[in-house]
């Protein structure tokens, strides 16, 4: 049992399949997600020997980028919509990842429940979590505390662990992007849409949107499916190994898609990262004014699924 992770106090969740360490104090942040029928860590992991806690409001880039943070109530730091709070700002990569959280593991350390509540914001944001073999269940619910409604943007910010062998899952009609970086060397101007997952990028040569370039590129993608994925799953595989991770979640909870890729172009990490999300374009702001995020009313609550799935290489018949 890990009692710390990189200097900071630490709860495992462990099964015959499975382990996940947790970090309470530091947004219950998932630091790493093991399968042990292969030992293959999924998420990826920063070369820091020691983690620092972080400030509420703190710059993301400016702290450990590793592993799966709740984002709420958005991504972008921005200026809060609607309502009695507009105008008040939302931290960068929202309020949860910098808070520490209250939590109870059961004493099997097969599941845990744990909850936040905000300082700024009228909301609670609870999280409980079970084990079931090779899947993680989560179930997530936010609670409006206030008596107005409170637009927000969800999503998993989980950094897996890739190579050039490493290929995106996605339902089939999900066949179009929109570019929502201004850093890409391959996709053009923030805006641009390109056809998923082979488009002729921005130098004129065929590019393959699905998989990751080399560390040697230098680059970062980030991009959203111009459709809703209404099936409610994706994943990435592994093809050197046939390992897979899946996710599957409530569709019209959370009817986005989003992809952030990094070859070595964000302070030379090397990930990539699946991101269902109840709004679009990672900016609570944005979403909120083109009606494309969804909202708790007064009094109300929001509640989702999620679900991790590992699996191994498959069997030979």
């Amino acid at each position: 049992m890990t009692d710390t992770y990189k200097g900071i106090a630490a709860k495992e969740l462990e099964n015959d399949v499975l382990r996940l360490t947790f970090l309470p104090k530091y947004g219950c942040k998932l630091v790493s997600l093991i399968f042990k029928p292969t030992g293959r860590e999924f998420l990826f992991q920063s070369e820091a020997d020691t983690l620092e806690i972080p400030p509420y409001g703190a710059n993301f880039a400016q702290y450990d980028a590793s592993g799966f943070d709740e984002v709420f109530p958005s991504l972008n730091a921005c200026p809060y919509p609607e309502g009695p709070f507009a105008g008040t700002p939302v931290p960068d990569h929202g309020e949860l990842w910098t808070l520490p959280w209250s939590s109870a593991f059961s004493p099997d350390n097969t599941s845990a429940r744990s909850f936040v509540q905000s300082d700024r914001f009228p909301y609670t944001f609870s999280r409980a979590i079970q084990l079931k073999g090779n899947e993680v269940l989560f179930e997530y619910t936010v609670e409006n505390l206030s008596d107005a409604s409170f637009p927000f943007i969800w999503m998993p910010h989980c950094l897996l662990a890739c190579s050039p062998y490493t290929r995106l899952l996605v339902p089939p009609h999900l066949n179009q992007i929109i570019n929502v970086s201004h850093t890409s060397h391959h996709l053009g101007q923030w805006g641009t849409h390109h056809p998923y997952p082979v488009t002729i990028d921005s130098n004129g040569q065929q590019f393959d949107l699905s998989q990751p370039e080399p560390p040697s590129a230098q680059n970062c993608e980030d991009f959203y499916f111009t459709m809703p994925n209404t099936e409610g799953w994706c994943g990435i595989e592994h093809t050197d190994t046939g390992e897979k991770l899946l996710y599957a979640y409530d569709a019209e909870q959370v009817p986005y898609l989003g992809v952030w890729k990094s070859h070595a172009g964000f302070r030379s990490d090397y990930n990539l990262a699946l991101k269902p999300c109840t709004g679009l374009y990672d900016d609570l702001y944005i979403a909120h004014k083109t009606c494309q995020c969804r909202t708790i009313p007064a009094q109300g609550k929001y509640s989702w699924n999620f679900k991790i799935t590992l699996e191994g290489p498959a069997q030979p018949n």
